[in-house]
């Protein structure tokens, strides 16, 4: 899949129909891209999502905006009012920016197992494996140097880029995204000690990945030591993340870059982890949570909460002593002050003891 322009123009009342938005404006208009409200040209279609950038909206000369239904009325230029421009945009870039699928075949520097099965509408890349066992779905495209181990499923209509690597058994399921160098069933962290050094427990588990999932460029999903690793439909897993053995993510989660979630932690639907948030292993996470940033999980979460720091803490409350830290040294200072006076007003309270 690449952002190649499509050579095509659209009316406006057909973007209309498209996304769900109310025109506004003449719907015989026709567009012919996407862009930001301060590169678009008369041709092309924007969209304001964040209120803050209002004030390009006058110098734009953009054909359309898509916008909510605050902005009607406010400038003279076609609308398309929609609940989530940003949504919408995701949609119209798709439209306009993705090419639809087309097969190219196996290619001829390509290496196929006779025992391997691809289906006849695929793309596959010079210098791609695909071994023993492994099973390729229609209209998946692995880019140059995928590699697929035996007995490994790739389903539908997946894209799977550059170096990115699928382990023995595991499977993945359709319209699943591999960016460069992503790693699907890395043998999980595992060893026991005898006393002096460590001796490697088998990981023999596999890591299942349901439908919709994207993982990022160099992250890995290791899979489980005898069960399996899952990934939840529709889960979003950002660059350098890495999901340690027999952890089960729910569906539709958020895992922001360099995540590190530990061996048989239980995470529930809908859970956002910000940037380097950690999980230490055999925890259970609920519904609907949210780790900032840096957070630490230590302990179960139950459903509906949002912590912050280390140790973890109500995100409010995270938020009220985060901002009072900057004000440290003149609390100290206001401590010490008042350590002294109370020290001088007892031994003045003492001196007037002793003189009765």
């Amino acid at each position: 899949m690449t952002e190649e322009k499509k050579e095509q123009s659209v009316r406006l009342d057909e973007l209309a129909e498209m996304i769900g938005g109310r025109l506004r404006g003449d719907p015989a208009i026709s567009i012919s891209g996407v862009a930001s409200l301060d590169t678009a040209g008369p041709e092309e279609i924007t969209f304001l999502a964040n209120a803050k950038l209002k004030t390009l909206l006058p110098e734009s000369r953009a054909a359309a905006i898509v916008a909510t239904s605050e902005l009607e009325g406010q400038i003279d230029k076609p609308l398309l009012l929609v609940e989530n421009p940003y949504l919408a945009f995701a949609h119209l870039l798709t439209f306009f920016r993705v090419p639809p699928f087309k097969a190219e075949g196996v290619s001829e520097q390509a290496s196929v197992h006779p025992e391997a099965t691809v289906a006849a509408e695929v793309t596959v890349s010079p210098g791609c494996v695909i071994e023993a066992g492994a099973r390729i779905g229609p209209r998946s495209t692995l880019h140059p140097n995928v590699v697929i181990y035996k007995d490994a499923v790739i389903g539908a209509d997946c894209i799977l880029h550059s170096g990115s690597i699928v382990r023995e058994g595991c499977r993945l399921g359709d319209r699943v995204i591999l960016q460069p160098g992503a790693v699907v069933g890395a043998d999980g962290f595992g060893f026991a000690a005898d006393g002096e050094a460590y001796v490697k427990i088998p990981q023999v588990g596999r890591v299942i990945v349901e439908d919709d999932v994207e993982i990022g460029a160099s992250a890995t999903i290791d899979r489980g030591t005898l069960g399996d690793t899952r990934i939840g439909r529709g889960t979003k897993i950002d660059n350098l993340v890495q999901v340690g053995h027999n952890v089960r993510i729910g569906e539709n989660c958020i895992l922001v870059s360099q995540v590190g979630i530990a061996g048989s932690t239980q995470i529930g639907k809908h859970c956002t982890f910000g940037g380097q948030a950690g999980v230490t292993g055999h925890v259970t996470i609920g519904d609907h949570v949210t780790i900032a940033g840096r957070g630490g999980v230590i302990n179960d979460v139950p459903d509906a909460t949002a912590l912050a720091g280390m140790p973890p803490m109500p995100h409010r409350e995270w938020l009220r002593v985060t901002a009072s830290l900057a004000h440290l040294p003149e609390l100290r200072r206001e401590v010490s002050r008042l350590r002294q006076q109370l020290s001088e007003l007892e031994a003045l309270a003492k001196g007037q003891d002793d003189e009765s």
